[in-house]
């Protein structure tokens, strides 16, 4: 069991797929385990085997991992609901999907004028807040991968598109613990957001979000200290 799982991890770190010399040498096991474990993992589904002989995550993870993403829905409303009480805003929890932030969860704010983000909605990381949370929490090479490989696309003037510049403000997020959007998705919304760690690694991250100008009077040293609170206590809950 052990080896299959270091096997679908492995294929899950790839920008794609894999063939049977990289990974084996990516994972020390000999070719005849790999391709037994390979085989058995095909048959179920896990993985596939595409017409250039390379293995690829198959459809049966995929639906693990929207079940995952489910339960995680359903077991994260009461901290959002706090967070909400906290802020006043609409509370948002998102994780990473290959290249995108991808809001799992919400609760929104009771007040008249409120922000939504739809619920499965994918946004590219460098225009969020909760997607500069969730790059800050990978490896720092792999964070520069996925933002060439997304193009850094305009979506706002408020939107950071220079690579060093991002790259920088990743370092912060890592050293600060949270990270704030200012309009870089859209330019009358505000967010702040903080990270979900669980056995040492960021799975998630929380945020609060509202118009510009109800986000700009609240203290952010007091928001975060709050929000990071919530989201250590929902980590510890996974």
């Amino acid at each position: 069991m052990e080896r299959a799982l270091d096997v679908l991890e492995m294929l899950a770190s790839t920008e794609g797929d894999a063939g049977l010399s990289e990974l084996a040498a990516r994972t020390g096991l000999p070719y005849g385990t790999i391709h037994r474990l390979l085989r058995t993992l095909a048959a179920r589904g896990y993985v596939r085997q595409n017409s250039d002989r390379k293995y690829a995550l198959g459809g049966a993870v995929l639906r693990l991992g929207e079940a995952a993403e489910r339960l995680l829905a359903l077991r994260v409303r009461p901290y959002l609901t706090r967070l909400v009480e906290i802020s006043g805003e609409t509370a948002n929890l998102a994780v990473l999907e290959g290249d995108s932030a991808v809001y799992v969860a919400q609760v929104p704010s009771p007040r008249r004028l409120r922000i939504f983000a739809e619920v499965g909605r994918h946004v590219l990381p460098h225009c969020t807040a909760v997607g500069k949370v969730l790059l800050a929490g990978r490896p720092e090479e792999e964070a520069e991968q996925t933002l060439r490989r997304t193009g850094l696309p305009r979506r706002t003037p408020n939107t950071v598109t220079d690579l060093t510049t991002l790259l920088d403000e990743l370092a912060k997020v890592r050293a600060q613990g949270y990270a704030v959007d200012r309009g870089g998705e859209d330019v009358d919304v505000h967010c702040v957001a903080v990270p979900v760690v669980h056995g040492g690694r960021t799975v998630a991250s929380m945020s609060i979000s509202g118009p510009a100008r109800r986000i700009e009077t609240q203290s952010l040293d007091d928001l975060v200290r709050r929000m990071t609170e919530v989201a250590d206590a929902f980590g510890e809950s996974l």
